[in-house]
């Protein structure tokens, strides 16, 4: 028989989820795009909400039905393609862009509005002190079910809870006018600002820890894996949601506070302080502080358990070069690391919602192994373009322009529908053929 949760458990789990996608790109793009969106906030957050909440939860829903995370889904690949795919993720996700903006985040927000003089010593020791810890929690995956999902995830919901009674009852002001860019696509510059949370990506291998953490309390049952990895998605899904709605009005009522503002940082640290005094830093602290560190602790504990499935190696010696990774990078500047991932992530993002999209459609599109390749390549080929042009490096317009939503940078969108359709037409012509035959 399988066994059964107790209510407590499966509502701990849903905090343990909710906890890990919420981190620094949560905390910081909303504000930032809902002050550059005001005038059209209604579309920016429907498309911001289909890649930051949408997505991630279907990327739970395929790790569920695949069985595993994101080496599983990319098996439709040629082996050294699926190796390459899955340590470029895990490497994005771990020491090269993800984790480090959680330290640095939390150091920006939780640390140096309270210190006089913040330089490179003290966000060096900052970092230091801050990965240290997510070492040491992400080598103890028995407790992370205990400590981030029933102490840590219910005191960051209440703080953040309290930034949105806030809001209701004592808005910041108006609402601004939007920028050019997001007044002429606010829908797709929203879909693409979800990129930045990165949680599709983080999707695909914070469910492979929430299955080891569930088969830590002897769930064993794939069926009941299946139920509690949807619903632990789904009520991480709306506490996404609801956050990411409270922090776009955030920024779109906070115009009369900032001037030009670099990330979101710069709208949050204000906003904040209006709402709630002095104090609201404090709050602030605390609330990005623990976001950050949860969000950390699940990706460092991710690409060990990774690299030691599939390479062999140690899981504590790759937790440590992680953490190590990470420290080092964070002493980046926050809005120089955001530059640079976002061309990555036009061209591995379209790849990750290729692989979940062929899981999700497997009884529609078929399982056609070279039909799969084709959707993937496709889907890469457009994207990479995409990318391109997000560093402003040269490509051939003069053909790609006649793309829809190429402009907006969602030139790979439609190829790949395109081909998810052949397929589902092949697979259909398939089984008509066999039906005459016998």
């Amino acid at each position: 028989m399988a066994k059964e949760l107790k209510g407590a458990d499966v509502l701990a789990l849903g905090f343990m989820t909710f906890a890990f996608f919420l981190g620094a790109g949560n905390m910081i793009f909303p504000p930032l795009a809902g002050l550059q969106s005001a005038g059209d906030l209604s579309s920016s957050i429907v498309g911001f909400l289909m890649t930051a909440v949408g997505l991630p939860l279907l990327t739970i829903i395929a790790v569920a039905l695949a069985g595993g995370g994101l080496e599983t889904l990319s098996k439709v690949l040629p082996k050294g393609l699926s190796l390459a795919l899955c340590i470029a993720i895990y490497l994005i996700l771990g020491p090269f862009f993800a984790t480090p903006r959680t330290g640095l985040v939390a150091y920006k927000l939780g640390f140096s509005p309270f210190i006089s003089n913040p330089d490179w010593l003290t966000q060096a020791l900052y970092s230091l002190g801050f990965f240290a810890l997510t070492f040491y929690l992400a080598i103890r995956p028995g407790k992370l079910l205990s400590v981030v999902g029933k102490v840590i995830t219910p005191v960051l919901l209440v703080l953040l809870a309290a930034i949105a009674v806030m809001l209701v009852f004592h808005p910041l002001g108006e609402m601004g006018s939007s920028n050019a860019a997001w007044h002429k696509a606010p829908f797709a510059k929203g879909f693409l600002e979800g990129y930045m949370t990165m949680d599709t990506l983080g999707a695909l291998l914070f469910g492979l820890v929430i299955v080891n953490a569930l088969k830590s309390r002897g769930v064993e049952d794939r069926k009941a894996q299946f139920r509690y990895l949807c619903m632990a998605g789904a009520m991480a899904a709306i506490g996404l949601a609801l956050v990411y709605i409270t922090l776009f009005f955030l920024g779109a009522t906070s115009g009369h506070l900032v001037t030009n503002p670099k990330d979101g940082a710069d709208v949050l640290v204000p906003a904040i302080e209006a709402l709630f005094g002095p104090a609201g830093l404090y709050l602030l602290a605390t609330v990005v502080t623990l976001a950050c560190l949860t969000t950390a602790v699940g990706l460092t504990s991710s690409c060990a358990e990774y690299f030691n499935a599939a390479l062999g190696l140690n899981l504590k010696l790759v937790a440590a070069v992680v953490a190590t990774g990470s420290a080092l990078v964070a002493n980046v500047g926050l809005s120089q690391l955001i530059a640079i991932s976002v061309p990555v992530l036009f061209f591995v993002y379209p790849v990750a919602i290729a692989l979940v999209a062929l899981r999700l459609l497997a009884g529609v599109v078929g399982h056609k192994r070279w039909g799969q390749q084709l959707v993937v390549g496709i889907t890469a080929f457009f994207a990479l373009f995409d990318g391109l042009k997000a560093a402003g490096l040269p490509v051939p317009e003069q053909w790609l322009s006649h793309l829809p939503f190429f402009e907006d940078g969602l030139g790979w969108l439609v190829p790949t529908a395109a081909a998810l359709v052949v397929m589902s037409m092949f697979r259909r012509a398939e089984a008509v053929r066999s039906e005459v035959l016998n």
